[in-house]
């Protein structure tokens, strides 16, 4: 991707607005660009504002006020439009994001438009709205559902794995090999890592083509196949949770995300005896940029209860920088914040959500969740958070309640200033507010959560489509 400085901001753009005014007379400040046809002009001011390396800052360079370019028009005028505004015009939802994408390539501005499309000053959680659906072919129900930053959508559902694109309005859909997919990551509009837990290794897709780029296995002790339990990833490396066909050992292997080279493996088991603790793989894996750190989790359910445990994984030494385990109340789902720095986890009984500061994390010992409500449920064995779904985004939480979705927000107002252990930091408060109008409440029970872009994307049960949920009206 094309080195860019991204933060183009809005006094940027209005300084070049006010001299674009004031130049507007000074004719060897305007140029005019023929492209395929069709005349643009704008000033030598817009397009500098590509960056140095873009084919646009190469035309200010150029002796001649006229310039010709045989490409799309309307591509470049949507490209255009975002140089003058930082933002996207609502025409471009005309097009595929990979147009938008391949266009910008040939301009050297990928950097720029993949930034405005991940816009999250687009993203407005208390003014979410349901807007629209999205039918899935067949039979099959939605199985797991996966996001790009830039809005791009990927649904599994029965052994088909079908694409949505930015704006919504074109859809394709892929046969994999799988009975069904447990685990989905999308890397790109076009390469997607996929998943079972009762088929072996970790499929790279090509979703243009259809076929398998790539597979990527583990080998454990027995030998025996290696199914997939979670996927995720940084920006520069790939995260696979695999357990042995035979279900004695899990490990969490790191691939580099551009090659798919195994860097290294990490949290490795081999389970003897009756030691469910570390029979345990990890079904939740998410990166933590801001502290370099892997958190991974994963619950069993038994005779005696739900247990589990909650990891932090240092990838560079390949050690546990902090580890919780879970026997009372254990964690139904649970979701990491880099924005508010915390953990944060619904209970499978009481059906509360805690958050946990990662700032204070010290020994599982010290550490102890807090309730985001302010009030402790007595906990009961209803295991009223059964089937729940909890995801960070931004500065907010989204917890899913049976058909409803509540939005925990932190209200630095009502907090109050203390330290500990010479770390400033706030006695933290957080509000709960649902989501949606009345005509958005209610409907079966929620089974994934995720966010893209300037969207919230919901599957429910027995429901052969996916809502969209928007920032602003359609």
């Amino acid at each position: 991707m094309p080195a860019y400085d991204s933060q183009i901001t809005t006094t940027t753009i209005e300084s070049t607005k006010m001299q674009n005014l004031s130049l507007s007379n000074n004719k060897p400040n305007i140029i005019k660009i023929n492209v395929g046809g069709q005349i643009f002009q704008t000033t030598k001011e817009t397009l500098t504002l590509a960056g140095p390396d873009s084919l646009f800052s190469k035309l200010t360079a150029s002796s001649s006020t006229h310039q010709f370019l045989d490409r799309d028009p309307e591509l470049f005028s949507i490209l255009l439009s975002l140089l003058r505004t930082g933002t996207l015009p609502s025409k471009a939802k005309a097009f595929g994001v990979q147009d938008l994408i391949q266009e910008s390539r040939f301009y050297n501005v990928e950097s720029l438009l993949l930034n405005s499309l991940a816009d999250p000053n687009q993203f407005d959680a208390f003014a979410l709205q349901r807007s629209s659906l999205l039918p899935l072919n067949g039979r099959d129900y939605a199985s797991t559902i996966a996001s790009t930053p830039f809005g791009t959508l990927l649904v599994s559902h029965g052994s088909k794995i079908t694409t949505f694109d930015w704006s919504m309005s074109k859809k394709s859909t892929i046969l994999t090999q799988f009975s069904a997919v447990d685990s989905l990551l999308g890397i790109s509009p076009s390469i997607a890592a996929a998943g079972a837990t009762d088929f072996s290794g970790l499929q790279i897709l090509d979703l243009n083509e259809g076929s398998v780029k790539e597979v990527l296995s583990w080998e454990n002790m027995t030998r025996s196949s290696s199914t997939v339990q979670a996927i995720g990833k940084s920006n520069d490396l790939l995260f696979t949770s695999f357990e042995s066909g035979r279900r004695n050992s899990n490990s969490i292997m790191v691939h580099d995300l551009k090659t798919f080279r195994p860097v290294s493996e990490i949290a490795r088991c081999e389970i003897y005896g009756a030691d469910l603790g570390s029979a345990i793989p990890a079904t939740k894996l998410k990166w933590v940029s801001g502290f370099n750190l892997l958190m991974a989790s994963g619950s069993h359910s038994g005779l005696s209860g739900v247990f589990g445990n909650i990891k932090l994984w240092d990838i560079r030494s390949g050690s546990v920088a902090w580890e919780m385990k879970e026997k009372v109340d254990c964690f139904a789902d649970v979701a990491v914040s880099d924005s508010l720095s915390s953990i944060f986890k619904v209970g499978v009984n009481s059906g509360e959500v805690f958050y946990m500061d990662l700032r204070m994390l010290t020994g599982s010992e010290n550490s102890s969740w807090v309730s985001c409500s302010g009030e402790r449920r007595v906990i009961n064995e209803k295991k009223e958070g059964h089937g729940c779904k909890i995801e960070s985004h931004g500065n907010h939480v989204f917890c899913s309640k049976g058909a409803d979705i509540e939005l925990w927000s932190e209200v630095v107002m009502g907090s109050k200033i203390s330290a500990r252990e010479d770390v400033l930091l706030r006695e933290r408060v957080f509000r709960k507010n649902l989501l949606g109008k009345a005509k958005d409440i209610g409907g079966s029970r929620i089974t994934n959560l995720a966010f893209g872009g300037s969207k919230m994307f919901v599957t429910r049960k027995d429901q052969h489509a996916v809502e969209v949920w928007r920032s602003t009206p359609k």
